[in-house]
């Protein structure tokens, strides 16, 4: 394959950071769980949620537990009435497959990301990050910093999610560790350098190769 600018922002992001071993969890499940909570709030209440749990983070206890005890345990990550019924929604999906990852695995994409988008608040984000970090498919995640990233580069990437998607799967190598580390790449570096308001540019590891296009 040659070289484009995908491969080259993966390359120089790769560089100055190396492999970040996202996502941080003790088990598919987390991940899962913690792809619903992470949704419109900071990983750091996401944490103190995860904590709560103790090690009873597991789905057949969110699938049993009363609903009022859930909304207390998950309180830190907010929104916890409208998570609470995802976590209960997607835990229920779960169950479809007796909780066995490798009866996972077994599915094609297409089918797993369909039904994960039919769960009660999973949307494209939420289910490729459940895909690509619980279950190791290539299914490449797109989160308001990945746009943020295609503008300002410039990577003509398309405007929706989906092309957004489609456009990266197309120019990288068909790398779940890849598609992994591409990701907690575009996140660090927005965090630490191409962030929304006041972007630090003049040390940003992507350099002069930015057209800093605001």
């Amino acid at each position: 394959m040659s070289e484009n600018k995908v491969i080259l922002i993966y390359n120089m992001l790769n560089l100055h950071y190396g492999d970040l071993n996202w996502w941080p969890a003790k088990t598919p499940y987390e991940v899962i769980a913690g792809a619903i909570l992470t949704q419109n709030t900071t990983w750091r209440n996401v944490e103190k949620a995860i904590a709560n749990f103790g090690d009873r983070l597991t789905p057949e206890f969110i699938a049993g537990v009363d609903f009022a005890e859930l909304t207390e345990i998950i309180k830190p990550a907010g929104f916890f009435n409208q998570k609470a019924k995802y976590l209960k929604s997607v835990s229920l999906w779960f169950a479809g497959y007796n909780y066995d990852v490798p009866a996972v695995k077994k599915e094609p994409l297409v089918k797993l990301r369909t039904e994960l988008l039919s769960v009660k608040g999973v949307g494209q984000e939420t289910a490729d990050a459940i895909l690509l970090y619980a279950f190791n498919f290539r299914s490449f995640v797109v989160d308001a910093y990945t746009f943020r990233l295609c503008s300002r580069y410039p990577v003509n990437a398309g405007n929706s999610y989906r092309e957004v998607k489609n456009y990266f799967e197309a120019n990288l190598p068909e790398s779940t560790e890849i598609y992994n580390n591409y990701h907690a790449l575009i996140v660090n570096n927005a965090k630490d350098h191409c962030r929304k308001n006041d972007p630090c540019c003049d040390i940003c590891p992507l350099g002069e190769s930015c057209k800093k296009i605001m």
